[in-house]
Formats: structure tokens, C-alpha cells, sequence
């Protein structure tokens, strides 16, 4: 029998590389899940998932979302920004960009509450629109009250605690810490309850763990295999009582029944939005729209995605796409995820052509130097830096710079 390995040894020259893929798939989804954001949010009064949009609907026109306005394109097709073009940021982007770049100049791994509120104050527009929502825009309301996470997702204080808030801007903290959940969530603690408690919390952390372990060498044939497994690891931090772990199995469930993504998706929605199942009243609770932006039923859809998306960048951006509900969201977190695993070579390998690289966080936040105008290779390096030092700092573990690698106790 080998030895079995005490060590693991990282290429930083291809980690730099996902990076790369990471912020370009995100980009790629978070824009094409735009198209079709709150255009499909369940219809509660017949229970039968009608005005769901299906797999014969990619292709064709958009219809109006919640607003009675039409996204970005009048066509479901991915969103792309061409080579010499610019992506802009959205809500899927720029916190996380907030946090990596506190993170970057930061003297400390562990962010403190005071940290994230100087700035969300100096990157987050106070007058004009800032593209905040619910639990966001609570908890920006209240820091510039003088209140400090993490009592900004204090109930008492925040009623959207269970919206989908966290789960869009604190996944990057599993990039940080590779191969380490248990370091990622010490990290992401606290970003995370900035905004969200309980199943939010929760679902928040089911998706930082997948960001860690996209990093661990495992021997599956495909992506498929390894983000089922991924996802395995990751459940098991859901408390079985929660509706996020129900909601979890209830997805995956249909999904091994061989029934197809539509009905999975509509029986989520029957069973969660309609019949209101295992606790989850978000619903009814939220007058606005239902629950369209609550943590749980997004969660539901994401899953959907990713299970029957099976590794495949493109199938999992169509998917979430069409899901329903805040469909950029679940598109912005997987697209990430695989293109991270892929790099940002197979990324455009895949699309067929080169894309853009430049991005600019101006677009939804302010306040950063070359007035918002930076690009994915400068963006991965300063990950590759944090990195650097949650490696030396956190794990143990050592880096070569001659080598340029990685090595991290097992």
C-alpha cells in the first residue's frame, strides 16, 4: 500500500488561472441570469407551476419580470461582453469585490465588524441607486445608523435575515482558503451574518464550503462526479430540521428519480411556495412577491441547476436561467464555481472565442482607484496574495516562491 499522503502541492501559476475562470464565468452568468431575473416567480393561487419558463423557452423571447420591463436582451441567450468590450458589475459581483480588496489591504484575515462597515460606507452609493436589496439594503440603512455587523442581521433590527442576500457575496471566501472549508467559514463568518441568520447563514456557508473542496485533487472522471460529491460534503453542514437541508434533498431526490429539471423546479415550488412544507413561510410572510428573493426558494433553484446541470458550464448557466425567481443569483454562483474548476482557458475554450477581461466595479460601486477600471489577471493576483498568506497564517503551510506553489498540510 503508497504512503498516504501529509501534504498537498498547489500550482499558484494555475490557481491564478481559475481565478481568472472564476471571475469571467461569474461575469458570464451573473449577465445572462439578468436577462430573466423576477420574470418567473410561481403563481400561488394554482399551485401548478404555470408561467414557468422551460428548456424550449431558451432561445426565444424574454418576457416582462415583476416590473412589467424586460432585462438587458429581448432574447434568452447568454450575455457575453466581447473581447475589446467591458463587463460591468452587478450586485453578484461587487461585494464580493469589496471584500477581497478589504481583504488585500487588510492587516487581518479575520475581518472585523467595523472593517465591513467603513467599507460598505465608502464603496456603497447613499442617494442614488446602489443596487441593494432587501437584507442589503437593510443592513446598509443601519450601519449608516452606527450599528456594526454583526447586529446588522439581527432580526430585531433586519426582517429580511432569510433573504437571499449572503449567498451572492461571500463565496469568494472558499476561493481564499483552498481545500479548507473549516478555515473558509471562519473567514466568511462574519461577512456572512452581516446580512443573513439562520437558513440564509446556513445556505451562505453550504456554498463557501463548495468554493473550498473546488479546490481538492479527487479522483472523479468528471465534474459531474465532483460536484455531486462537492455538494454531499457540503449538505452535511445543513441542520437536518432546516428547510435548506429539505429543501436540499427534495431537489436532489428528484433529480436520482430520473424526473426532468421543469418538474423538479415546479415541484419545489409546489411543495415550498403553495403548500408551504416544512416551515418554509417566506411566501406568504413576504407581500411583495411571494418570497422571489428569499434565501430558501433560490437555494432550491440553485440546487435544481446544479444537479442537472451536471458539471456542464453551459447547461448550468441555461438552467438557472430559466429556473425562475432571482435566477441571476444561482447562474452567478455556479458559473463561478466551474469556471474556477475549469480556468478561464477552458472558459472561453467553451464559449469559442476570447472575451473580455476588463471589468468595472464603478458600474454599481465607487470609490476605487483608476475611477472602477480593472481586469480579471489583476483581480486574481490579489486573491493569489490573500491566499498566500491564509496558507502561511492559517494552515500551516508553506510558500515557493521559486517554485511558485503551494504546499498545505493534510
Amino acid at each position: 500500500m503508497p504512503p498516504v499522503p501529509t501534504s498537498l502541492v498547489i500550482d499558484r501559476g494555475h490557481y491564478h488561472d481559475q481565478l481568472q475562470g472564476f471571475w469571467m464565468a461569474q461575469c458570464i452568468a451573473n449577465w445572462t441570469g439578468l436577462i430573466t431575473e423576477m420574470d418567473k416567480i410561481g403563481i400561488p393561487s394554482n399551485g401548478k407551476g404555470e408561467g414557468f419558463y422551460t428548456r424550449a423557452d431558451w432561445g426565444g423571447p424574454d418576457q416582462p419580470n415583476l416590473w412589467g420591463s424586460n432585462n438587458y436582451s429581448k432574447t434568452i441567450d447568454f450575455l457575453l461582453a466581447e473581447k475589446d468590450s467591458i463587463w460591468g458589475a452587478d450586485d453578484d459581483t461587487d461585494i464580493e469585490y469589496i471584500y477581497q480588496d478589504l481583504l488585500y489591504h487588510s492587516e487581518t484575515l479575520d475581518v472585523t465588524g467595523a472593517q465591513i462597515r467603513e467599507v460598505w460606507l465608502a464603496h456603497i452609493h447613499k442617494e442614488e441607486e446602489n443596487f441593494l436589496w432587501v437584507s442589503n439594503q437593510q443592513a446598509f440603512d443601519l450601519m449608516q445608523e452606527g450599528k456594526v455587523p454583526p447586529e446588522t442581521s439581527d432580526p430585531a433590527l433586519n426582517p429580511f435575515y432569510e433573504m437571499i442576500d449572503a449567498q451572492l457575496t461571500t463565496e469568494i471566501f472558499g476561493l481564499f482558503a483552498p481545500t479548507q472549508p473549516a478555515i473558509a467559514l471562519e473567514m466568511a463568518y462574519l461577512p456572512i451574518r452581516t446580512t443573513a441568520r439562520e437558513n440564509a447563514a446556513w445556505i451562505a456557508e453550504f456554498n463557501v464550503i463548495m468554493y473550498a473542496l473546488a479546490a481538492q485533487p479527487t479522483e472523479h472522471a468528471n465534474l459531474k462526479e465532483k460536484t455531486q460529491w462537492m455538494a454531499s460534503q457540503a449538505r452535511q453542514h445543513l441542520p437536518n430540521d432546516s428547510y435548506a437541508a429539505k429543501m436540499y434533498d427534495f431537489v436532489v431526490a428528484q433529480y436520482h428519480s430520473g424526473k426532468t429539471w421543469e418538474a423538479a423546479r415546479d415541484g419545489l415550488h409546489e411543495k415550498y411556495q403553495i403548500r408551504q412544507e416544512d416551515g418554509y413561510r417566506w411566501a406568504t410572510e413576504d407581500k411583495s412577491c411571494n418570497g422571489c428573493f428569499a434565501a430558501g426558494i433560490n437555494f432550491g433553484a440553485s440546487i435544481v441547476s446544479l444537479f442537472y446541470g451536471e458539471g456542464d458550464l453551459k447547461e448550468t448557466i441555461k438552467i438557472g436561467a430559466l429556473a425562475g425567481w432571482d435566477s441571476d443569483n444561482p447562474t452567478a454562483t455556479w458559473g463561478g464555481m466551474l469556471g474556477f474548476m475549469m480556468g478561464k482557458k477552458a472558459v472561453e475554450k467553451t464559449f469559442g472565442r476570447p472575451l473580455a477581461t476588463q471589468f468595472n466595479i464603478h458600474r454599481t460601486r465607487k470609490g476605487f482607484e483608476n475611477n472602477g477600471i480593472d481586469n480579471f489577471e489583476n483581480m486574481a493576483t490579489k486573491g493569489l496574495l490573500i491566499i498566500d498568506r491564509v496558507i502561511t497564517e492559517k494552515m500551516n503551510g508553506r510558500l515557493d516562491c521559486t517554485k511558485n506553489e503551494w504546499t498545505i498540510p493534510l
